[in-house]
């Protein structure tokens, strides 16, 4: 599953998870639904749903985006890539 938002990290902390007593783990859980409810920022609740993530395994690296890609061709003046 991609999480790209808070929305996506509370379904994703809904989903199976080694350990939902690991302390990271209740923690990003009460941060995500804080960040939902407005009373936390929600770079704070992502970082620490990553954090708990990556502890238990969970965590892989999707690699840059298309549009990072692009705008990397572009900033670079490669014109070998998808814009030729």
């Amino acid at each position: 599953m991609v999480v790209s938002s808070i929305a996506d990290a509370k379904k994703a902390l809904g989903r199976t998870w080694k350990n939902k007593e690991a302390p990271a783990y209740l923690k990003a859980a009460r941060l995500v639904e804080d960040a939902g409810e407005g009373i936390c920022r929600p770079a704070i609740a992502f970082a620490a749903f990553k954090k708990a993530a990556a502890e238990q395994g969970l965590l892989e690296d999707s690699g840059p985006s298309i549009a990072l890609s692009i705008l990397d061709q572009l900033s670079s003046g490669d014109r070998k890539g998808p814009l030729t």
